[in-house]
């Protein structure tokens, strides 16, 4: 039924707008007592528990910074089944992203590309929604990603992410260090090693006993992906997250056209599958094997997951997927994941 109206009905609409209306139901069916309806449909069993970062997650399977900005989806989120959420991009300063449209899909290939640009509403407004949250849903695992505010010049990107770590720790069960959006002039340089060591080792001061992550590109040379994934053991960090869209084109089914007139941004969904899974095994082959990788990119099926979970993966996260398979799709994953 889902996969019938997206092609008849969502396909119709703004891509952004469809996220939002999408966004609005999700909120309903995280207050009672639709959530207690939705979770009897969707919870994973309990035998799906993983247990990584100090943390129990109900299943590996959650949703990747991105789709809920604001902190204003999870418990409609957590009650569908993912495992965890990831809120964010959040930075310290309030924005508003990039200019519209910013949001395109590519429906022959499954995928979406975006330019959003972080826009959000600031940590400080991030930090009172995650207040009512431990209240109101102190079962969900939250994650909280951050990045550079666009008015912050890059010099001062340290100064910047130690802001919204001090906000936003204290309330995250973890904390990712984006360097790696496409749509943030200059953030992509902070990936360098000699800039992201003292980036991360503020940070990380900042964060105190919170977990803390960085997320890299899929886009980097596999030596520098090596070294960063070193580098964030050797700091101390608490996992590395692998990865963020990618800024290629290359094998795309959707005519050419199309693809150049959406333009620049970051390209997410079902191409990103195979190198994913490489960009995976050299974290792997360069970190001990009890550190926490999240896999992201490709993500659509449970055989989709369990590949990454094969290869090493301690979680595993989705986003473009939920555009392509609807509300059910957490579901759908956990139940394969069981079956297998």
């Amino acid at each position: 039924m889902y996969s019938l109206l997206f092609r008849h009905v969502l396909t119709r609409f703004d891509p952004e707008f469809a996220h939002h209306a999408a966004m609005a139901v999700i909120r309903v069916l995280g207050l009672r007592p639709f959530s207690w309806a939705t979770r009897a449909l969707t919870a994973p069993d309990a035998t799906q528990q993983v247990h990584a970062l100090g943390l129990t997650f109900p299943s590996a399977f959650g949703v990747a910074a991105g789709f809920d900005k604001n902190a204003i989806g999870v418990r409609g989120l957590d009650a569908l089944g993912f495992g965890h959420v990831e809120i964010g991009t959040v930075t310290a300063i309030a924005q508003d992203g990039n200019a519209k449209p910013r949001l395109f899909r590519l429906v022959p290939d499954r995928a979406v590309i975006n330019r959003m640009g972080f826009n959000n509403e600031g940590a400080q407004a991030a930090a009172r929604r995650l207040r009512a949250l431990r209240r109101r849903a102190p079962r969900a695992v939250i994650g909280v990603n951050i990045g550079k505010s666009r008015v912050v010049a890059v010099e001062d990107a340290n100064a910047d992410y130690v802001a919204s770590a001090t906000v936003l720790a204290p309330l995250a069960d973890y904390l990712a260090v984006n360097v790696s959006s496409p749509n943030t002039p200059g953030l992509r340089g902070l990936q360098a090693v000699e800039t992201l060591a003292p980036l991360l080792r503020e940070v990380k001061d900042a964060a105190g006993a919170t977990p803390l992550l960085v997320k890299i590109a899929p886009d980097l040379p596999d030596d520098e992906i090596a070294g960063i994934a070193r580098l964030a053991v050797e700091e101390g960090l608490a996992g590395i997250i692998a990865h963020n869209t990618t800024i290629s084109r290359d094998g795309l089914q959707t005519d050419s056209s199309v693809v150049e007139s959406a333009g620049a941004g970051g390209l997410s969904g079902a191409p990103l599958k195979e190198r994913s899974l490489e960009v995976l095994a050299v974290v792997k082959a360069s970190v001990p094997a009890d550190f926490c990788v999240i896999a992201v990119g490709g993500v659509e099926t449970a055989e989709d997951v369990q590949k990454r979970l094969d290869a090493g993966a301690t979680l595993v996260q989705g986003y473009t997927g939920f555009l392509y398979r609807g509300p059910l799709w957490a579901r759908q994953i956990n139940r394969g994941l069981r079956r297998r």
